[in-house]
């Protein structure tokens, strides 16, 4: 089907086109067309039809740039993309709705000023899409931004051509085109829009490329989201599951050739189960890849010889063993998925991203060695993977940070598209996928509605300052402390009280326990008279 499929001629957008493109997303959001509920969700059921009206397109697409096969097209990147746009369909009247304020955010005293928070669209918004996932790490926070009530401008990979040139073609020609558009090109085409102002930029991609966009928003006070990568880890500790550990993360690093911000980049194992768990990865390679990995219509290529001579780089200078795997062509721009066993730190495979196919093992004395070594490695990965007791793995996600994390398989924490997804310090900023991602989009603005009537409560604050009502209202809104100046909880007699009444509201039980209460107060009231 794929193959057949005529795909539209490559062409960067002019830059003197750039700024009118952005001013037009500018102008329509200040329309307020976007802030119409419905109007969003026409924009949405008509980018889930042409999702689905393009979708040999699509996968035609990603076959040339990324050899992906027609499965793994439609199952992570074309499917992921209609079923999030049903999914924001269906709930994106519920997020837009005003959140009424009450307790225990507003005191009673005011609970007549009806407080509550409106959401708001940011406005006009930039997306920076990657080359690992052209379709759906463009069109994803793309759902999101459209479901918020924003314009957008979507700027996809230029290391993804043909794939940029089907997402522009279907997006201005079935969306509104006053409200989005599609930049395609490079380095200069993005520098251009970055000079323009936007209301948010959404940027997906490597931490260097991460860090100039971050600074280049800084000069216009422009809030960023930016999901970025790691060296992410994984553990596998001598209670793992061997079979079962080297199956999950065989698929991590095979599933789009490695090319994955959330695969691992290293295991961490224990010494003692370093051979058994190598023999199980030749075993699933063998499995996966019955006649070899090169010839498998399954597993998709590198982007490109420049990504392919990094990857190589990295395995010509390791010190380290090739267990597994380590057959290159690049003018396939083929990598067999490869592991390699490494004793040092210093090594290439682990001072280094790979985002392929290739991984390094690194065998520890102790699960306590194994977290040190990750910290050191990169103390804020993206994700991290923990195959091992219920204990450690316990631990593992006790001590070590990340921005998301998988027990027992490869990131599954990022397989649904409804659950929040992100970065934690230098793996990213700010947070992606369902809820999370119309939340990116979207200014949460707090409205207090005061009544005329409501100046006697208010006089408190007029001048000239009156101390008896301030002292009234202290008594009003004021609580007091139940612990003491070293943190320690004071249990006195309103602690017990309330325990007491806690334990039984109704039935003959809380009515007992409510005359025990009545009692121990008499008790103690008298006794303080005494």
């Amino acid at each position: 089907m794929a193959a057949k499929v005529a795909i539209p001629e490559y062409a960067a957008t002019a830059l003197e086109v750039i700024p009118v493109v952005a001013s037009n997303t500018r102008a329509t959001f200040r329309s307020h067309k976007t802030k119409n509920v419905q109007w969003r969700i026409t924009q949405l059921r008509k980018l889930y039809w042409a999702v689905e009206d393009y979708k040999a397109e699509l996968a035609a697409a990603l076959q040339k740039d990324l050899h992906k096969s027609e499965f793994e097209a439609v199952l992570s990147e074309i499917d992921w993309v209609k079923n999030q746009c049903l999914w924001m369909i269906a709930h994106v009247e519920q997020f837009a709705k005003d959140d009424k304020l009450g307790a225990p955010f507003v005191p009673a005293t005011f609970s007549m000023m009806k407080f509550r928070v409106k959401k708001e669209p940011l406005g006009a918004v930039l997306i920076i899409g990657p080359y690992n996932y052209p379709v759906q790490l463009v069109l994803d926070p793309f759902i999101a931004a459209i479901a918020a009530g924003c314009t957008a401008v979507v700027k996809p990979s230029e290391l993804c051509v043909a794939t940029a040139m089907v997402i522009k073609d279907m997006i201005e020609k079935r969306l509104d085109p006053n409200a989005f558009a599609v930049v395609t090109g490079g380095i200069p085409e993005t520098e251009a829009l970055l000079n323009e102002k936007w209301d948010k930029i959404y940027f997906t991609g490597s931490a260097q490329v991460g860090t100039i966009i971050a600074k280049k928003a800084a000069e216009t006070l422009t809030p960023v989201c930016l999901e970025l990568g790691g060296r992410n880890p994984a553990f596998v500790t001598k209670n793992a599951n061997l079979k079962l550990a080297a199956r999950r993360l065989m698929w991590g690093k095979c599933l789009n050739a490695g090319q994955v911000c959330v695969s691992h980049n290293y295991v961490l194992i224990d010494k003692g189960s370093t051979a058994a768990f190598i023999e199980q990865l030749k075993a699933t390679y063998k499995d996966m890849f019955p006649k070899g990995a090169k010839a498998s219509p399954d597993l998709a290529r590198i982007v490109n010889p420049r990504h392919f001579q990094r990857l190589k780089k990295m395995l010509d200078e390791t010190r380290g063993k090739i267990v597994m795997g380590g057959e290159l062509d690049e003018s396939e721009l083929f990598i067999e998925p490869t592991a390699v066993l490494v004793d040092s730190l210093d090594d290439s495979m682990m001072k280094e991203e790979s985002f392929g196919p290739i991984f390094a093992i690194y065998s520890v004395h102790s699960l306590d060695q194994a977290l040190a070594v990750a910290s050191s490695v990169h103390r804020t990965p993206l994700a991290l993977y923990t195959f091992g007791s219920k204990a450690e793995n316990k631990k593992v996600l006790h001590e070590m940070t990340s921005g998301g994390a998988t027990v027992n398989d490869s990131f599954f924490h990022g397989s649904v598209g409804t659950v929040p997804f992100g970065g934690v310090g230098d793996s990213g900023i700010g947070q992606t996928h369902g809820k999370a991602a119309f939340d990116s989009f979207t200014h949460q603005r707090t409205v207090a509605e005061t009544p005329g009537w409501a100046e006697v409560i208010l006089r408190v604050r007029y001048m000239p300052y009156d101390w008896g009502q301030l002292r009234f209202l202290q008594r009003m809104t004021g609580k007091k402390p139940n612990f003491d100046r070293n943190g320690h909880v004071v249990k006195g007699l309103g602690y017990w009280l309330a325990f007491l009444a806690g334990l039984g509201a109704s039935g003959a039980k809380g009515a007992l326990l409510r005359w025990i209460v009545l009692l121990a107060s008499g008790y103690w009231y008298q006794s303080r008279r005494a």
